[in-house]
C-alpha cells in the first residue's frame, strides 16, 4: 500500500487536518524536480514562462532552501497539536488517578446518595451514555468527573427495588450500545451475567449489606459497586485509546517526514533526509525519547489502574481487554471509509476490468430505453441485448438441426452461445467459461470413442478431469514465479539496472524500454509488466518539456512491446498455454524459444523504427535541437539470500521446462515441473497464503473453460465435421498459402476481442486445418495462431497493455494517447508483427521441425 493510502487509513478521522500534508509535499517535490531539470537543460519554466534561475546545476542547496521551509511549517503544526492534546490528556489522567484514590477512600459507604444521583443527574448520565467518539467520550466523562468530585458520586443503595435495578442495568446496556470503542453488546452480556449473580446473592442474604462488609469497591457485587466499575472502565478505556491514538499520531507523522524527505532526496539527488531528521524532527517535542516515555508511561499506568479497578489484579487480562478496545476503536474509525469503498465496488460503480484487459462491468452504463413494467422500469442496455442474443442463438441452434447428429449439433449451439458472450463481454469472461462444463453435461454432448453419448455422471467426471490439465498447472506455476519475482523486488532491481545503461539519448532510451517491457512480459506476464514500466517512466515524463512527443511515444512503445512479449515464452500469456494444449505432442520450451525469441526481437526493432519515423521523439517541441532524457538511477540494494533463492529456483524450473521432453520419463509432464516453484516458495515463506489468493484465478478458470470446450468439440464429433469442411476449403492449397490466409483472419479476430478468447476459438480450427494438409502441420498452424493472437494490438481495447496505456494521464489530467495514436501506429505495428510471424517465424518452425 502506498504511504498516502496508509496515512489515510491509520489516521484518526477527527485529527485528519493535523497530520503531515504528505500529498502536498509530494507535489512540491515534483515541481522542484521539474524546475531543476528545466534549468539544467534550459527548458522554459511552466509557471512564469521564463527560464528558471532558482536552481543551479548540480547544486541541491537551493532546492533544500525551498523545501525545508515547507517541512518546518508541517513540523510546527504537528508540534502545536501534539502539545495541546498531550496536556489535555495528562490533565484528564491526573484527575482519573485522584478520582480512583477518592473512590477507594469512599469505599462502599457512598451508596446512600445513589437515588439522589439518579434523580438529579439525568443530564450528566445522558452525557456519559452517548459519546460518539473517543474524543467526545473523554470530554463528557471529564465533565462528569468534575461533578463527581464535588460530592455527587454514583452511590447506589444495596436495597434497590427490582424496577430500579432493571433501570440501572438498562442504562448500562444503552451505554454499551452507543459507545464506539467497545464491541456492541459486550457490556450488555457482562451486565446481565453479573446482575443474575448479584441478584441471587442479595436475595439470600439478610439486609444485603452485611454480605459485602469484607469487600472493596473494586470487587463487591452490589449494584453500586458494579455500576461504579463500569463508569471507571469507560473512563480508563477512553483515556487508553486517546493515549494510544496520540502515540500512533507521532509514529505516523515521523514516517511521513521520513518518506517525504526520502522521495525528495531520490528525485532531486539531494542528501537532506538524515540531516533534517536528526537536526529538526528528532529534537522536536513529539519525537524525542522523553516524550515517547511520557506516553508509554501513561499507557502503562492506565493498564495498572485497569488491573486494580476492573480485572481484579490480572494484568495480562487488563492488557488484553484494553488492546481489544483499542482495535475495536480503530475498526470503528475506519468502518465508514471501508464500507464506502467496498460498497462502491460491490455496486459496480466505475469500470471493472478482468486481467486480460477486457471491460466487464460498467456501473454507469447508459440505458438505450426504459420499458415500464408492473414491478418497475426494465432498462435495455447493450449488455442485456448481447445476453438475450446469446440465449436466442443457443435456443435456436438447439431446435434447428443444422447437423444431422444430435451431439455435434448441440455442441455447435454451445460453441456459438459462448462465442457471442465472449465477443460481446456481456458477462465476465470467466463466467462464460463456467457455462461450458454445465452445458456440456446437461445437454449430453460428451461421447465415448464409439460416438455414444455419455450419461451425465460419466460426462461430469470426464469434463472435470480434463479441465484441470497439466496446462493449468503450468499456468499456476507461471503465476507463482511472477509473484515471487515481484514480491522480492527482483524485477525492479534488474530492470532499473538495465535502464541505467540506456543513457540519455531518446532513441536509445525508447529501444531499451521496449526491450525491458518485452522481457518483463515473458516472466511476470504482460499484465504486470507494463504497469511496472509505466511506474518507472514517471520521473522521465515529469521532466519532459511541454508538448514533447517522447511521452506518448514511450507509453505506446511499452504497450506494444508488452504485447510482443506475450508471445515470447509459454507462460507469458494464456493464449500461449491454449496453443500448447492444442498441440500433439506439446512443444518443449527450447523449441518455443528458438522460434519466438528471434521473432519477438525482429518485431521490436521494426516497431521501434516505425515509432521513430512516426513521432520523431528526439526533437524538442520548439524544433530546435534534441531533448535529453533523465537517466534512470538503479537501486543500490545488494541481493539478499531470499532473492538468490528465488533466482535459483526460477532458473532451475525454466531449465527443466526447456528440456521437458528429454526428462519426461522421470518427471512426466511440464505441469509436474510447475510444482517446483509452488512448493519451494510457499514452503520457505517467500510467498504467503494471501499471495496465493491473489493469483489471477479469473484467467485460470477462463483457460479451464476453453480446454473443456475444446474437448467437447472433439468428443462430440463436431471437430471431425469441421475437419471435413475445412479439408474441402483448403483442397489444392499448399502449406504456405494456408498460412497467408489464416494469419490475417487471426489478426482481425484478436484485435477486436480478447487475445485469450481468440486463441480458444481459433487454435482448434488451426489444428483441424493442419490435419487436413498433407504431412499433418497441425502443430505449426497452432503455433502461428498463438503467436499472432498476441500481435493483435491495433485498438485501445486490444489486450491489457493497450488498455493500461490508454489510461495514462499527465499531471493536468490529460491523456497521453488518443485513438488516433493506436490507429496510426498500433495497426501498422500489428501488421508488422503478423508478417514477421508468417515469414521469419514460419521459416524457423520449419527448421526446428514443428
Amino acid at each position: 500500500m502506498k504511504f498516502s493510502s496508509s496515512l489515510k487509513f491509520n489516521a484518526v478521522s477527527e485529527w485528519w487536518d493535523e497530520y503531515i500534508a504528505y500529498d502536498a509535499l509530494k507535489k512540491c517535490i515534483y515541481h522542484l524536480e521539474k524546475q531543476q531539470h528545466a534549468h539544467d537543460h534550459h527548458y522554459p519554466d511552466l509557471e512564469s514562462n521564463e527560464q528558471s534561475n532558482l536552481l543551479g546545476e548540480d547544486d541541491s542547496s537551493k532546492t533544500d532552501a525551498l523545501f525545508i521551509p515547507l517541512l518546518d511549517r508541517e513540523l510546527k503544526k504537528i508540534v502545536l497539536f501534539y502539545e495541546q492534546q498531550k496536556n489535555e490528556l495528562i490533565e484528564d489522567f491526573n484527575d482519573l488517578e485522584k478520582d480512583v484514590e477518592f473512590q477507594e477512600t469512599l469505599g462502599l459507604q457512598g451508596g446512600a446518595h445513589y437515588e439522589d444521583y439518579e434523580d438529579g443527574d439525568e443530564d450528566d448520565d445522558e452525557s456519559i451514555s452517548s459519546p460518539r467518539s473517543p474524543e467526545g467520550a473523554r470530554r463528557s466523562l471529564s465533565r462528569h468527573r468534575k461533578t463527581s468530585s464535588a460530592g455527587r458520586q454514583p452511590r447506589p443503595s444495596t436495597d434497590l427495588s427490582p424496577a430500579q435495578r432493571r433501570t440501572s442495568i438498562s442504562s448500562v446496556e444503552e451505554l454499551d450500545e452507543n459507545h464506539p470503542s467497545i464491541g456492541r453488546g459486550t457490556l450488555g452480556r457482562l451486565s446481565r451475567g453479573l446482575s443474575n449473580l448479584r441478584g441471587s446473592l442479595i436475595s439470600t442474604a439478610s439486609g444485603g449489606a452485611d454480605l459485602e462488609q469484607d469487600h472493596t469497591i473494586w470487587n463487591a457485587r452490589s449494584d453500586y459497586a458494579y455500576d461504579t466499575r463500569l463508569l471507571y472502565k469507560r473512563r480508563i478505556t477512553t483515556l487508553y485509546i486517546s493515549f494510544t491514538n496520540l502515540r500512533s499520531y507521532v509514529e505516523v507523522n515521523y514516517s511521513g517526514f521520513r518518506k517525504a524527505i526520502k522521495k525528495y532526496d531520490k528525485v532531486t539527488e539531494s542528501a537532506l533526509k538524515d540531516r533534517y531528521l536528526h537536526d529538526a524532527v528528532e529534537v522536536a517535542a513529539p519525537f524525542t525519547q522523553a516524550e515517547k516515555d511520557v506516553l508509554n508511561d501513561a499507557v502503562n499506568r492506565l493498564v495498572e489502574i485497569y488491573t486494580k479497578c476492573i480485572s481484579h489484579g490480572d494484568k495480562a487480562m487488563a492488557r488484553q481487554q484494553l488492546r481489544l478496545h483499542q482495535r475495536e476503536s480503530i475498526a470503528w474509525e475506519r468502518d465508514t471509509v471501508w464500507r464506502q469503498m467496498i460498497g462502491r465496488e460491490r455496486r459496480g460503480e466505475g469500470a471493472v476490468h478482468d486481467l486480460s484487459g477486457a471491460t466487464l462491468v460498467h456501473g454507469s452504463e447508459s440505458a438505450l430505453a426504459d420499458i415500464p413494467t408492473p414491478v418497475g422500469k426494465f432498462r435495455i442496455t447493450k449488455r442485456r441485448i448481447a445476453m438475450l442474443s446469446a440465449v436466442a442463438v443457443l435456443v435456436l441452434l438447439l431446435n434447428v438441426p443444422i447437423l444431422q447428429e444430435q451431439a455435434p449439433n448441440r455442441c455447435l449451439a454451445i460453441l456459438s452461445f459462448c462465442t457471442v458472450l465472449w465477443a460481446t463481454e456481456a458477462i465476465p469472461l470467466f463466467v462464460t467459461s463456467m457455462f461450458v462444463p454445465f452445458l456440456l453435461v446437461v445437454l449430453r454432448v460428451i461421447c465415448d470413442a464409439e460416438g455414444v453419448q455419455l450419461s451425465p455422471p460419466k460426462a461430469t467426471k470426464y469434463v472435470f478431469s480434463v479441465m484441470f490439465s497439466p496446462t493449468i498447472m503450468l499456468l499456476i506455476g507461471g503465476f507463482t514465479i511472477s509473484s515471487a519475482l515481484s514480491k522480492t523486488n527482483i524485477d525492479r532491481i534488474l530492470i532499473t539496472r538495465v535502464l541505467n545503461l540506456a543513457g540519455t539519448r531518446p532513441s536509445t532510451v525508447l529501444l531499451t524500454f521496449m526491450g525491458v517491457s518485452c522481457f518483463a512480459s515473458m516472466w511476470i506476464s504482460n499484465v504486470a509488466a507494463p504497469t511496472l514500466c509505466f511506474t518507472l517512466i514517471r520521473p522521465i515524463l515529469r521532466t519532459l518539456p511541454p508538448g514533447s512527443a517522447f511521452g506518448p511515444c514511450l507509453i505506446l512503445a511499452i504497450a506494444l512491446a508488452a504485447n510482443i512479449g506475450g508471445q515470447s515464452s509459454p507462460i507469458s500469456s494464456p493464449q500461449n498455454l491454449i496453443a500448447l494444449q492444442n498441440m500433439d505432442p506439446a512443444l518443449d520450451w527450447a523449441s518455443w524459444f528458438a522460434v519466438a525469441l528471434p521473432v519477438s526481437a525482429v518485431s521490436i526493432v521494426l516497431i521501434w523504427i516505425l515509432l521513430l519515423i512516426s513521432y520523431k521523439p528526439a526533437r524538442s517541441p520548439d524544433g530546435e535541437g534534441d531533448i535529453e532524457i533523465r537517466a534512470i538511477r538503479p537501486t543500490n540494494e545488494p541481493f539478499t539470500a531470499k532473492q538468490y533463492w528465488v533466482t535459483f529456483v526460477c532458473l532451475v524450473t525454466i531449465g527443466l521446462w526447456c528440456f521437458a521432453h528429454m526428462i519426461e520419463d522421470y518427471l512426466g509432464d511440464m505441469g509436474v515441473i510447475a510444482l517446483i516453484p509452488v512448493v519451494a516458495f510457499f514452503s520457505t515463506g517467500v510467498l504467503k497464503k494471501d499471495d496465493f489468493d491473489n493469483f489471477m484465478w479469473t484467467i485460470v478458470f477462463l483457460a479451464m473453460g476453453g480446454i473443456a470446450l475444446g474437448k467437447g468439440v472433439e468428443s462430440s464429433g463436431l471437430l471431425e465435421i469441421l475437419h471435413e469442411i475445412i479439408e474441402r476449403i483448403v483442397d489444392g492449397y499448399t502449406l504456405y498459402p494456408v498460412v497467408l490466409i489464416l494469419s490475417p483472419i487471426v489478426l482481425i479476430v484478436s484485435t477486436f476481442i480478447s487475445h485469450t478468447i481468440a486463441s480458444i476459438l481459433l487454435c482448434p480450427i488451426a489444428a483441424a486445418v493442419g490435419k487436413s494438409l498433407p504431412g499433418n502441420y497441425s502443430n505449426l498452424l497452432v503455433f502461428i495462431t498463438g503467436l499472432i493472437c498476441s500481435a493483435g494490438m491495433g485498438m485501445p481495447v486490444s489486450g491489457f497493455p493497450n488498455q493500461t496505456a490508454a489510461t495514462q494521464e499527465n499531471e493536468l489530467g490529460e491523456l497521453y494517447l488518443t485513438n488516433i495514436d493506436f490507429l496510426k501506429n498500433g495497426v501498422p505495428a500489428s501488421i508488422i508483427a503478423t508478417l514477421v510471424v508468417s515469414t521469419l517465424g514460419f521459416l524457423l518452425m520449419q527448421i526446428v521441425g514443428v
